[in-house]
């Protein structure tokens, strides 16, 4: 997002205040936002708030004295990469089918060339009336990106469909929509993630410290990369990444289950959950109830990594490795172990790195060449280059054949 220049434009719904947070987001991410408003929605969030935060004049009057002697309208409808509208109401969306411009707002979307994202948020009949969806249809097959609204407690006081999603899934559907490449296009990767849960009893499991941001990372970026994405997760607090096709499974054997029925299908597999070593011999189908000690026998998971290495033929194989110490020397033993084309070995003794955290490091490791070297960075700036790495790997696999 970094350099682009995005128009936020408000309108006149209760949920206006939450474009604020939108325009921040966008402005942490380096995007350049200008703000355009209508006059009601200046009657629920300040203009001056988002000038604030912004860093630029919002635009409200189309006759307010031109900058630059540039016709003000116009020279925002140039000036855009993208043009969203945070929320739209029943009443813009109409106004912009119909090809109504009379105000900023409907002027400058009718004159940019710039990709248009429209938010829409309203009351549940409101959204579901037939106009409304016609207008939205219509919209959508001239070209204009929708986001489907969430479904909530809204201010009329009745719950239902048509509440402005929250800011962050916002801009995060935004940026796969901005960021979107073509380079996987006809490639399908199954990503894991997550750490699996091993059952002790309907209450308790044993489990490990992974957060699945890793995972979730590669997932959301191969999606916007062009991929048919499925992303396999044991369980995690993370929302789901627009574009894949999700699989919820808890423990090592349902993950197993899960990817090796889909095996045969994909031309990628990129193991980035934490899949618990041992699972719980017996389980117990009631509460254990408190006592001052207890045993619990444990037995070994399968190594699903390894076992898709064993029957590995069109596929790239990518795994993960958590060390704490000798991490080069005991991850290119799994590279050769387990059939690998590749490994992402970091440390996770590092408070900066691993499980829980935002940002990763490490090393790529390959069955025949030299470690590459991965400094500390964001987890989604990783993925980025994992990916990397696998168009080359996909691109050597296809000269090889």
């Amino acid at each position: 997002m970094r350099g682009k220049h995005i128009i936020v434009a408000v309108s006149a719904g209760i949920a206006a205040y939450k474009a604020i947070e939108v325009v921040s987001r966008l402005r942490k991410k380096g995007a350049e936002v200008k703000v355009v408003m209508t006059q009601n929605a200046t009657h629920i969030a300040s203009p001056l708030t988002f000038g604030e935060i912004s860093g630029h004049p919002v635009a409200l009057d189309m006759f307010e004295q031109v900058h630059q002697w540039d016709v003000e309208h116009i020279a925002l409808a140039t000036w855009a990469d993208a043009y969203v509208v945070v929320p739209a109401t029943a009443n813009v969306i109409g106004k912009i089918y119909a090809g109504i411009a009379d105000d900023m707002l409907t002027t400058t979307i009718m004159a940019t060339t710039a990709p248009k994202y429209l938010c829409p948020a309203m009351n549940t009949e409101m959204y579901n009336n037939l106009i409304t969806q016609r207008n939205l249809e219509g919209l959508r097959s001239l070209g204009y990106h929708i986001m489907d609204p969430a479904e909530g407690w809204l201010a009329c006081g009745i719950t239902g469909v048509g509440r402005l999603p929250e800011p962050e899934a916002i801009v995060d559907w935004l940026e796969a929509k901005m960021c979107s490449t073509n380079e996987l296009e006809g490639t399908t990767i199954l990503v894991t993630a997550g750490g699996t849960q091993e059952s002790i009893d309907p209450v308790r499991y044993i489990g490990n410290r992974s957060s699945g941001k890793m995972g979730y990372a590669i997932a959301e970026q191969a999606a916007r990369m062009g991929a048919k994405v499925i992303l396999v997760s044991a369980p995690t607090s993370l929302p789901i990444p627009n574009g894949v096709d999700f699989i919820s499974v808890d423990s090592a054997v349902s993950m197993q289950e899960a990817v090796e029925a889909r095996y045969n299908d994909v031309n990628v597999v990129i193991m980035a959950a934490a899949v618990s070593d041992f699972r719980v011999l017996h389980k117990v189908e009631q509460k254990i109830k408190k006592m001052e000690s207890m045993t619990i026998e444990l037995v070994k998971n399968p190594d699903i990594l390894q076992g898709l290495g064993s029957k590995k033929s069109h596929q790239i194989l990518v795994g993960f490795a958590a060390e704490t110490e000798h991490v080069i020397k005991y991850g290119q033993d799994k590279v050769a172990k387990k059939n690998l084309d590749m490994l992402v070995a970091n440390d996770v003794s590092k408070s900066n790195a691993g499980f829980n955290v935002d940002t990763n490091e490490g090393y790529f490791l390959y069955p025949d060449k030299e470690p590459k070297e991965m400094p500390n960075m964001k987890k989604s700036d990783l993925a980025r280059h994992i990916l990397r790495e696998v168009i080359d790997l996909v691109a050597n696999r296809a000269d090889i054949n």
